[in-house]
C-alpha cells in the first residue's frame, strides 16, 4: 500500500490524499442531486467551497440536455441513443409506463412527483420533448429552458406510437452541435 502524500506548510501537515477523498466525496455529493448547501452541511465545509471546487474542474458549463418523452413503443431504443450521446436526463415511458405513474398514487404524492420532476427539468438549458402538442405548451409555460418539440401525434394519444430513431438523433445532433 503505498504512503500517505503528505505535505509539510509550515507547522502544518497537510495530506493530499485526505483532501481528494473529501473534494470526490463532495462532488459525489453534488452529483446524486444534493445542494451546494446540504453537501457543503454534511461535510462540515463552507458552501463557498463547493461552489469554488466545481467552478476549478469545470470542464463544460451549462448546455445540458434533458429528454421526455411519450407514450413511445420504441423508448428503450431512444433510451440507448441518450445513453450513446452522454444525455444527462431522459425519461421515456411507454403508455402503460405513463399511466403506471398516476394510478393508486395519492394525489399530494404525484403532485410532489410533478413539482420535482419540474424543478429537476429547470436545471437543464435545453428539453428534448417527445409527445403531443399539449404537453409542449404546458412545457412551455411552467419551464424557462430551451425546449425542442418532436411531435408524436395530435393530443391525445392513447397509444403508443415509434419515433423514428434517425429523426430523433438528428434533432439531438442539432441541439449538441449548436450549445
Amino acid at each position: 500500500m503505498p504512503a500517505e502524500r503528505v505535505f509539510r506548510i509550515g507547522e502544518k501537515m497537510v495530506s493530499l490524499d485526505k483532501a481528494v477523498r473529501l473534494v470526490e466525496r463532495a462532488l459525489e455529493l453534488r452529483e446524486s442531486g444534493l445542494s451546494q448547501q446540504e453537501a457543503s452541511k454534511r461535510l462540515n465545509l463552507d458552501r463557498s467551497f463547493i461552489s469554488r471546487l466545481e467552478s476549478i474542474g469545470e470542464i463544460r458549463k451549462g448546455n445540458r440536455v434533458a429528454v421526455i418523452g411519450f407514450p413511445l413503443s420504441n423508448a428503450d431504443e431512444i433510451g440507448e441513443i441518450c445513453r450513446s450521446y452522454g444525455i444527462d436526463f431522459y425519461l421515456l415511458l411507454n403508455n402503460q409506463e405513463r399511466w403506471e405513474m398516476v394510478r393508486d398514487k395519492q394525489a399530494l404524492d404525484f403532485f410532489n412527483r410533478m413539482l420535482e420532476l419540474i424543478a429537476r427539468l429547470r436545471e437543464f438549458d435545453t428539453l428534448i420533448m417527445i409527445t403531443s402538442e399539449k404537453w409542449r405548451h404546458l412545457a412551455e409555460a411552467l419551464l424557462d429552458i430551451q425546449i425542442v418539440f418532436l411531435e408524436l401525434g395530435p393530443t391525445p394519444i392513447e397509444e403508443d406510437r415509434p419515433l423514428e430513431p434517425g429523426r430523433f438523433e438528428e434533432a439531438l445532433k442539432q441541439v449538441l452541435n449548436q450549445l
